[in-house]
């Protein structure tokens, strides 16, 4: 048995890594409606920056308790909203939007009581979690200044998104035109659209409806894009046509292209995530990051993510 003095000098070390760490406030509601309570956990970092970080949770427009985590956002500073919506297909996407805009005017109406500067908000997401994200930001609602609800009030803006491998354009997937061959979510997550999609003519509203590239605007936030180039699931066109379409209104944008790099799981990562919260810290709190941003497009290649080798097989 270690002598009492030693298990002490071994343990305060610790210390001072356990005081590091966010404060979580779990399962606050933001909205309910028809039966259900819909939750966000707030990560309070040791020493906030002043600003917001919004993380959607969500896959395919599903969206559970089990996927939160902090992202790793508080080690940054940020003040991190993870956010759990209504899931698809009980929610359809149009619904889990206006969700998401009362997330945010939820999160700005309180923004005193979390410490936070109602101005300075960011959004994150992967795959449907990174097109929710682009719904935030290229699709405001205004607060309502009649509205009953104080939170009803309050606009729903961000002020800046970095997201990953985001879904843009229902419509012209992987080529133009192509959802009316059956390409792409229209079809293949028809229950998250609802029963809209079910005729060509609601398909076509709900195509141009739901995709981010459809109100791109000058006056939307920064946005942030991190696609992979072999992702079999978002073609990283998407990523591409977003940026080139924003650049033509004037709207700030950057897209980093992985080479080799699928639908998430890249050993880059954790840097690429770095790198979105220099985006942050330039949007939000005024900080130029050492290695400026380009407001186009580059690649980097990937390195792949080896294999398990079945447990069959010797390793």
């Amino acid at each position: 048995m270690l002598p009492r003095l030693l298990l002490l000098a071994l343990l305060l070390p610790l210390a001072p890594l356990r005081a590091q760490e966010p404060e979580r406030i779990s399962d606050i509601i933001y909205t309910k409606h028809d039966g259900v309570a819909l939750t966000m956990d707030v990560f309070k970092p040791a020493n906030p920056n002043g600003a917001a970080v919004i993380k959607i949770i969500s896959g395919g427009w599903n969206s559970n308790h089990k996927g939160i985590s902090d992202g790793g956002w508080p080690r940054h500073g940020y003040t991190t909203f993870v956010v759990v919506h209504g899931t698809q297909p009980r929610f359809h996407i149009d619904e889990i939007i206006l969700d998401l805009q009362r997330a945010v005017r939820f999160i700005r109406a309180n923004a005193e009581r979390f410490g936070i500067d109602p101005q300075k908000i960011g959004v994150t997401g992967s795959s449907a979690g990174g097109h929710l994200s682009l719904m935030l930001a290229t699709r405001v609602s205004p607060g309502d200044p009649k509205a009953a609800d104080p939170i009803d009030r309050v606009s729903s803006e961000i002020n800046a998104v970095a997201c990953f491998y985001p879904p843009v354009d229902f419509l012209n997937w992987a080529a133009e035109g192509d959802s009316k061959q059956g390409v792409g979510p229209l079809t293949t997550r028809a229950p998250a659209f609802g029963p809209v999609v079910e005729t060509a003519e609601g398909r076509e509203r709900a195509g141009h409806d739901l995709s981010p590239l459809s109100w791109i605007n000058a006056k939307q936030p920064p946005v942030y894009i991190v696609q992979g180039d072999a992702d079999q699931l978002v073609p990283h066109s998407q990523a591409l046509r977003f940026l080139a379409k924003s650049n033509e209104v004037g709207a700030k944008a950057e897209v980093l292209i992985r080479a080799g790099a699928g639908h998430g799981g890249w050993v880059e990562m954790t840097d690429d995530t770095a790198r979105m919260a220099d985006w942050f810290n330039l949007h939000l709190l005024g900080k130029k990051p050492a290695t400026p941003f380009q407001f186009a497009s580059s690649t980097l290649p990937s390195t792949p993510v080896p294999k398990k080798a079945p447990a069959s097989q010797p390793k």
